[in-house]
């Protein structure tokens, strides 16, 4: 089971004095001149507990040297992802002048709730926290403060105290594997259009220098050798790898529910429902597990940053970078502008990850094109769910979805394929599809 552990840092609370103070000493003054200006001695024994009380009060004020923890945990691994939930356990070490701690405990971004825990049971406060997207994100967000023995005196408030961890996508390796026109790789899986060793049949040649003698077919040598001293050998084509880069559009990140688009930085996660960066990351997870696992190499990058790159590798470490790369990747700033597309290796097979809401990542996706790439669109565009919208919301929608379906054709005009990722309504469908550009992959 993974853990996410947040220790936040010493904090030394400032305290305050409530009104419960100053309203008990005007109140046993008060009773106390009324006693003396009236010879009443009932209210002078009135009077006395108050002053008892802000008495002994005073003498359990808090320190101003004591400080106070914040601890939290996050918790859930594989059995997580199959619960849809993540353990949380949150712990709060107030000094011992503390009665009570006041939490405000907000979960996913969300407006929070607030909480008045005894100071003996703030050590284990214990929740779940669902899983509503992948990638990087904000679990929990708390802040507290601390209430003296009866509330004589109450802290400042701390500062905010964020959890924040990576949940990795749920994906399935994809099966059918579209591959570039020309395999540069000397060994892999996939059978190359040149000939050597550890490939299906290609033909029968006549025997030429640096031919294996154990290639000699003696069959068809008895039935097409003219001469004396004729040898026919059978070849076969070699293995190759493919090379392969996954291309991550991270510039946007909108959900199902389109009216959280208007508002997406203020909005709830759970209110936007499942997003495109959502399939974006299960896209790219699939397909990077789909080829390494065929013994392709694979790369990284992403369009909106130019840290995020990883090159081109094969293997399950190499498979293990990509998979936490593509964990990590989420829109952070203001996105990059590219002059010209990013080098490429030559003979790469690109994939390129987008919603096509605008005509960026089309046009990075075409100048690949030009170069002499194979690429394929991948559509991470959500099934969009018009709830709550107004009537001119609608048509702005439809108008945005026109201008994307152009660019959509505009992208297989230029011989691009498009595939369009869905992640859980249409997986027959997206399987088909791979199939058939894999076929027509091997035609070429």
């Amino acid at each position: 089971m993974s853990t996410t552990e947040h220790r936040g840092p010493d904090w030394l609370p400032s305290w305050t004095l409530s009104g419960a103070i100053p309203a008990a000493a005007v109140v046993a003054v008060a009773f106390s001149a009324a006693g003396l200006v009236f010879s009443r001695v009932d209210l002078v024994l009135i009077a006395l507990p108050l002053i008892a009380s802000i008495a002994l009060a005073w003498g359990r004020r808090p320190q101003a040297d004591a400080p106070s923890f914040f601890s939290a945990t996050v918790g859930g691994g594989a059995d997580g992802h199959e619960s849809g939930m993540l353990r949380y356990t949150i712990g709060i070490e107030p000094p011992d002048a503390a009665e009570q701690v006041q939490l405000r405990l907000a979960v996913l971004s969300g407006t929070g709730s607030e909480y008045t825990i005894a100071a003996s049971a703030a050590g284990s406060i214990a929740g779940r926290v669902p899983i509503v997207h992948s990638g990087p994100q904000e679990l929990l967000r708390a802040q507290y403060r601390l209430i003296g023995h009866d509330a004589a005196f109450f802290s400042s408030v701390s500062q905010p105290h964020q959890v924040r961890r990576a949940i990795a996508p749920a994906f399935t390796p994809i099966d059918s594997l579209p591959l570039p026109p020309v395999l540069h790789g000397l060994t892999g899986t996939h059978d190359s259009k040149r000939p050597g060793d550890g490939g299906e049949f290609r033909d029968i040649h006549p025997f030429t220098p640096g031919d294996r003698l154990r290639r000699i077919d003696w069959k068809a040598t008895a039935r097409r050798a003219q001469t004396p001293g004729e040898l026919y050998v059978r070849r076969t084509t070699a293995t190759a790898d493919a090379t392969v880069l996954l291309v991550a559009d991270s510039r946007d990140d909108v959900g199902e529910n389109v009216a959280s688009w208007s508002s997406w930085s203020s909005a709830s996660s759970a209110l936007s429902g499942r997003t495109s960066m959502d399939i974006a990351r299960t896209a790219a997870s699939s397909i990077a597990a789909g080829y390494i696992r065929a013994g392709d190499r694979v790369g990284f990058q992403d369009l909106a940053s130019s840290a995020r790159v990883i090159q081109h590798g094969g293997g399950s470490r190499h498979l293990a970078r990509v998979l936490r790369a593509i964990e990590l990747t989420g829109p952070s700033g203001p996105p990059l502008h590219r002059v010209r597309a990013p080098l490429v290796v030559p003979g790469a097979l690109i994939y390129v990850l987008s919603t096509f809401l605008d005509d960026e990542a089309g046009r990075m996706a075409t100048l690949w094109r030009a170069a002499g790439h194979r690429v394929i669109a991948v559509d991470v565009l959500p099934v969009a769910k018009l709830n709550r919208l107004q009537k001119e919301e609608v048509l702005a929608h439809r108008i945005i979805m026109m201008e994307r379906a152009d660019r959509i054709r505009s992208l297989t005009s230029y011989g691009i394929d498009v595939l369009a990722w869905d992640q859980s309504d249409r997986p027959a469908t997206r399987a088909a599809v791979l199939r058939t550009i894999s076929r027509q992959a091997a035609a070429r």
